[in-house]
């Protein structure tokens, strides 16, 4: 029995929207779609398919539908509802994670030229065998397979002869970003393109496997250790033609390729190469560009690659033939910034390009952000992004509205939208001028239709669908419900036709009712009782009708005489809280009223990963479906936090009625803390950048990638990574453990990093005594007040001595009179007031009824200190909180800044000034400016020119 795995990964198709089945009734066909702009109705041309990904239009009225298990369907048109299997190649291919029959291509010239293109993920490695895995891949991300282009000989509605390999490539071992879509560009030429076949969840350059290295990227063969900077495995497959020393890959790329043998076309722009790869690539530095077009009229290729952490990109290829051969930055870039969790990792064909040239890298045509909307007042949800599909309409000749004319219409899985970037003046599509189009769950492939309809296929609903337009009467939406859908005879259910919908406003509606499917309306009105008298199974239609003589129908099944079946989970219980990687067992059973208990071939199982933003908003990942079972095992998937299990167990009786029940699985785990020394520089774990100390949860057993990126600035300070608690390397993998653990970098400050250049410098001192001034107290109270102070010494500082101060309730102590309270801190150095001053906390302050500003005296001459401390002072806005700091000036020059009772946020200085500057405002030693970066009992001092340690 074959056991289908379903999974699809996150950042391919992010959002996974299952089918739920309703107890007593096999799923219903999906209703008409809305949200669509006025005079558009959104119809289901196609239905009862299985996971389609891709949707192709003969010219002889045909239409070719790829499903992700391997078979490719044909229909005679539009209108045929029972599709013949034109090929079946789930032998070989491999239906797993975002894995499967991903593309399907006519030539232009089709049936004449009777081939069928298809690319998909190989249930084997390159020379090996199929299948492999069975869909099932035994290791979590330890498969290492391939991918194919294939094209299939057609003899009228069905394949001939065997399947033609034309090329057979993309080695991965994580179940991801695999081939990706392939078509006929004008130029006759078949174009192809591929994911980079890396993990979506960590951060990846190769250094998982067992054994590690299975495709044997450079610079280890398979089974070496694979470790930054040399690192090229992992998604640096998609810069892999940047090393010619090697065997240059097809991962993460577009090529050009014949028809016929695959190989490279003698035009390509680098058809010069002894590679033979190379020689293929028009394009790379591609994370999954999974869905792509041609312009029409043009040779320009435009392509949704789908992003990581933070940005989604359309892409544009403006002449790929001729070239240059042009780098699209991933995994260095991502968007048009370097990708964080890449550029932590210090890997070297990343650094490499950070120093390249500007234009080495092409920037995004357009980029959206997962946190934002991609068009004002679009009502998708944002977070997780996938764009899954690209269609230009026609800029002549279509039925759309004009404005519609040479628009990209492009789509989004996980946010299950659509959106159309309309063409500007120089009739590229402009993205300043993208409107929301509609709404489309499971979208996964767009088409423009022979009639110049826009298409979209719905992977998880199982249908095709068409957005039509007329300008002018629209057909109505029908829509009904059934109270109840079964039971004993004589059954009696009640109909209700008041979700039914008519696009134009004012429509008179004829509602027609058919309860037996016999063709005969029984009843009209918006709702209808009917009693069903004998046991049987029986197909209600509602037809409505507008005014123009447009119709709708809708229908439903009633059972009368059965009762679904209850089907119960014994295994797992809700109890458990698995581990990546976890062999989980499940059990289960199902008892029919009628029947009693079904047999195992009545179970299916689906498990699937909800992954959850916030509580309220999670998106599902199909994991594996199980048909046929009482009881088997699954392996726990691999997921970032937060995320959970669903398992349900569907039983079906002989009758075809269905029960389901569905459990949550909650993970272990963990929480990871993460620390450096000093406090406050940046780490990374699997792309996300944390300014430490923080904590993370993430799930027991997950891959996790650990980077210390460096060197980095703290304040004026340049540091250098030296080593991490755990042993690891500045960037390593591990697998998060059971317990929480801390992990702390621990980083060595650059000598001379801190100074300026009159000859100041800082140095930070931990565990330095805090020196409490109980000396004279200052006449300041309230909000922006100053004091001036007579010194002890006269104070060297920037060359010159003074022997008076101005105490600021804003933490300043100016040597000149500032001529006022400063409550806004700035930059160092400004040349505007204050100046000549020493800054240790610059901030809009406040000292309050319990608060004090004082001075103290110590030691003796030559080696007296004079200190100025803010006591327990309030910050501006904030009722709570109160910090303490303090100024120490020595007699030879030397200044220390110390601080107390700083807890979170602004009291750790991010909106403060700290530092020292001149009295020209021209030179100065900024410590920090809104950062967070200070602590309590850690001291900064200030040395003057030549002092050394005298006199300290």
């Amino acid at each position: 029995m074959r056991q289908a795995v379903r999974h699809i990964c996150s950042s391919v198709l992010a959002l996974a929207l299952g089918v739920p089945l309703a107890a007593g009734l096999p799923p219903a066909p999906p209703a008409a779609g809305a949200a669509v702009p006025a005079g558009f109705t959104q119809q289901v041309v196609l239905a009862g398919l299985t996971r389609p990904t891709r949707l192709a239009f003969a010219p002889d009225g045909r239409v070719f539908v790829a499903e992700k298990s391997g078979i490719v369907k044909v229909f005679d048109s539009l209108s045929d509802t029972t599709p013949t299997v034109f090929a079946d190649l789930r032998a070989s291919v491999y239906d797993m994670a975002d894995l499967g029959l991903i593309g399907l291509t006519l030539p232009p010239a089709f049936p004449t030229d009777p081939h069928v293109y298809v690319s998909y993920t190989y249930d084997g490695v390159v020379g090996g065998g199929a299948p492999t895995y069975h869909d099932a891949c035994p290791v979590v991300g330890n498969c290492p397979s391939s991918a194919r282009v294939s094209r299939l000989r057609a003899a009228g509605n069905v394949m001939t002869g065997p399947e033609q390999v034309l090329l057979h490539d993309w080695c991965h071992q994580i179940e991801s970003h695999s081939v990706g879509d392939l078509g006929f560009g004008p130029d006759g030429a078949l174009y192809v393109t591929g994911g980079d076949g890396a993990s979506g969840t960590f951060t990846d350059y190769g250094q998982t496997g067992s054994p590690t290295n299975p495709c044997g990227d450079p610079p280890a063969p398979v089974g070496g250790a694979m470790a930054p900077p040399s690192a090229e495995g992992g998604a640096l497959r998609a810069q892999d033609i940047r090393t010619p020393g090697d065997r240059t890959g097809l991962s993460g790329t577009l090529i050009r390729v014949s028809r016929d043998t695959g190989a490279a076309l003698p035009d390509n722009p680098l058809a010069a190469s002894g590679d033979p790869n190379t020689r293929r690539i028009l394009a790379y530095g591609l994370r999954n560009p999974y869905r792509w077009t041609f312009r029409p009229g043009t040779s320009e290729v435009w392509f949704g690659d789908v992003g990581w952490r933070t940005w989604e990109e359309i892409n544009r290829v403006v002449d790929p033939a001729v070239g240059p051969v042009r780098n699209y930055g991933w995994p260095c870039y991502e968007g048009a910034a370097p990708q964080a969790g890449y550029n932590a990792a210090n890997l070297g064909l990343c650094e490499s390009l950070y120093t390249a040239p500007a234009g080495t890298v092409t920037p995004p045509y357009h980029a959206y952000s997962h946190s934002q909307s991609v068009a004002t007042g679009d009502g998708c949800r944002t977070g997780g992004s996938s764009p899954s599909g690209l269609a230009f309409y026609p800029a002549s000749g279509g039925g759309y509205p004009a404005a519609y004319a040479g628009a990209l219409f492009f789509a989004d899985y996980s946010r299950g939208c659509l959106w159309a970037m309309r063409a500007g003046p120089t009739g590229l599509p402009d993205p300043a001028r993208i409107v929301p189009f509609a709404t489309a769950a499971g979208v996964v492939d767009l088409r423009i239709g022979p009639e110049n309809d826009l298409y979209y296929v719905d992977l998880t609903g199982g249908t095709v669908r068409r957005f039509h337009y007329s300008s002018g009467d629209q057909p109505p939406n029908a829509a009904l419900t059934a109270t109840p859908t079964s039971g004993n005879a004589p059954l009696t259910v009640s109909f209700d036709a008041a979700g039914t919908s008519d696009p134009d406003p004012g429509e008179i509606l004829d509602y027609q009712w058919d309860f037996t499917g016999d063709g005969t309306v029984d009843a009209t009105g918006v709702t209808a009782t009917h009693t069903y008298p004998a046991v049987g199974t029986y197909s209600a239609r509602l037809r409505v009708v507008d005014m123009g003589g447009l119709a709708d129908t809708a229908t439903v099944q009633i059972r009368v005489g059965t009762s679904a079946p209850v089907p119960v989970i014994d295994l797992p219980t809700a109890a458990l809280r698995w581990v990546v990687g976890q062999t989980v067992s499940f059990a289960g059973r199902a008892t029919d009223p009628q029947e009693g208990e079904l047999p195992p071939s009545a179970l299916s199982w689906q498990l699937v990963n909800r992954h959850c933003g916030t509580a309220e908003d999670c998106h599902t990942h199909p994991v594996r479906e199980v048909d046929g079972v009482a009881a088997g095992t699954f392996l726990a998937p691999d997921h970032e936090y937060p995320s959970y299990l669903e398992l349900t167990l569907t039983a079906t009786d002989s009758g075809g009625l269905t029960g389901s029940t569905t459990l949550r699985l909650d993970p272990q785990t963990v929480k990871l803390s993460l620390a450096s020394n000093p406090s406050g520089l940046r780490l990374n774990l699997n792309g996300k950048t944390f300014t430490t100390p923080t904590v993370t949860q993430v799930i027991a057993g997950a891959t996790t990638t650990l980077s210390a990126p460096g060197p980095q600035t703290l304040g004026p300070a340049t540091y250098t990574f030296a080593g991490w608690s755990d042993g690891g390397a500045a960037t390593h993998v591990l697998t998060a453990p059971t317990g929480a653990r801390t992990y702390t970098a621990i980083y060595t400050a650059a000598p001379g990093s801190c100074a300026d250049s009159f000859g100041y410098a800082c140095t930070v001192r931990p565990g330095q005594p805090y020196l409490a001034a109980e000396g004279a107290v200052l006449p300041l109270t309230g909000d922006n007040a100053t004091a001036a102070v007579s010194l002890p010494f006269a104070f060297p500082f920037y060359g010159q001595s003074y022997s008076r101060a101005w105490v600021d309730s804003n933490g300043v102590m100016s040597f000149v009179d500032p001529r006022g309270s400063w409550p806004v801190n700035r930059p160092l150095p400004n040349a505007a007031a204050p100046n000549a001053a020493l800054y240790p906390f610059w901030d809009d302050l406040e000292v309050r009824a319990d608060s004090s500003v004082r001075t103290a005296v110590r030691g003796s001459a030559p080696d007296r200190q004079f200190v100025v401390e803010w006591r327990n002072v309030g910050l501006s806005g904030a009722t709570t909180a109160r910090i303490g700091f303090q100024v120490v000036i020595s007699e030879w020059g030397q200044v220390t800044f110390n601080y107390t009772a700083l807890h979170a946020g602004r009291e750790l200085g991010n909106s403060a000034t700290v530092g020292i500057e001149n009295a020209s405002g021209t030179t100065a030693l900024p410590y920090s400016v809104n950062q967070l970066v200070l602590a309590n009992g850690r001291a900064i001092v200030f040395t003057p020119p030549g002092a050394g340690t005298t006199g300290g």
